[in-house]
């Protein structure tokens, strides 16, 4: 690859990763040589593109005019190279996908061998957390999510519907009575509690009434931060748990645990494949959505 070439792509990774030892990392390759292309292009352009200090890396005006500019470019490059290559080999290379735990085990995963016996010169680099991920920062090519898109600059596929399922144990239940509206929560029945991994915050439960949703939330005994877990709770008989349908399911089915309160559940939530709207569409990128889109339908 050209040298100039190689030095711009690395620049707008640094920019896209806020840092060299991080796009060293995204590129494979060893930091000192992210710095000395930098320095290259600098030195070239004659013109200061990033501001170095001991913790972090901040893009001049200079450079954020250049970075614009250049991922423009780069992309209307890589699209074109595409082109003329894609009809003449298979889709390949590593693709970064961040999921959520729970849905990575009983939704993904098993569906996984259908996309590989398709493509199978792509690999995937599979990213498993409940945390909100930034896909500059954390590198990813896409993430599987659910809720509302708070990022302008992320385009949004949507891939399925999540329900949701207010459960406890048959054990729990016989030992606190079973609620028959959502207020009788409040009234000493033992809650487990999801908390969100980013701000710790508590996530309430949920419920609607004639149209008007609100929320329960009182003292509980225990919160964890990952889906898996709060369900692993519940089936430890140590509280109420809302959770969603299909990871609840299995257990349903089994009797180890119950639905209650179905008449007040939330409306199902949407669950996007979302990717940076700035970046060219790779092949191995858009056979992934189009597979995802085809097989959650």
């Amino acid at each position: 690859m050209d040298h100039h070439l190689l030095a711009i792509r690395v620049f707008i990774r640094v920019v896209e990763t806020g840092g060299f030892t991080r796009a060293a990392d995204a590129l494979r390759m060893p930091k000192a040589t992210v710095s000395k292309l930098i320095r290259n292009l600098e030195n070239h352009l004659q013109t200061k593109l990033l501001q170095r200090t001991t913790r972090s890396v901040a893009v001049t005006p200079e450079g954020e005019c250049y970075y614009r500019r250049t991922v423009k470019w780069l992309a209307e490059l890589e699209q074109m190279e595409g082109c003329m290559t894609e009809s003449q080999s298979s889709p390949q290379g590593v693709l970064r996908i961040d999921v959520g735990g729970s849905t990575a085990r009983q939704l993904l995963l098993p569906a996984l061998p259908d996309f590989f016996a398709r493509y199978p010169q792509i690999q995937i680099d599979l990213g498993v957390s409940d945390r909100q991920i930034s896909l500059i920062n954390d590198n990813a090519d896409c993430v599987i999510r659910s809720g509302p898109l708070a990022d302008s600059s992320l385009i949004a596929r949507r891939l399925f519907n999540l329900s949701w399922v207010t459960c406890a144990t048959p054990g729990y239940l016989a030992r606190y009575g079973t609620p028959r509206h959502p207020a009788e929560l409040e009234q000493g029945f033992p809650l487990a509690h999801y908390r969100h991994a980013a701000n710790d915050r508590i996530q309430p439960l949920r419920f609607v009434e004639e149209g008007r949703q609100f929320e329960i939330q009182h003292r509980y005994q225990i919160s964890v931060n990952e889906g898996g877990t709060l369900l692993a709770a519940a089936l430890s008989g140590l509280g109420i748990v809302q959770t969603l349908s299909f990871m609840a399911q299995p257990h349903l089915a089994r009797g180890d645990l119950v639905s209650i309160l179905d008449d007040w559940q939330p409306p199902a939530e949407p669950t996007y494949v979302v990717y940076p709207s700035n970046r060219h569409l790779s092949s191995k990128l858009r056979v992934f959505i189009e597979w995802a889109i085809e097989h959650f339908a």
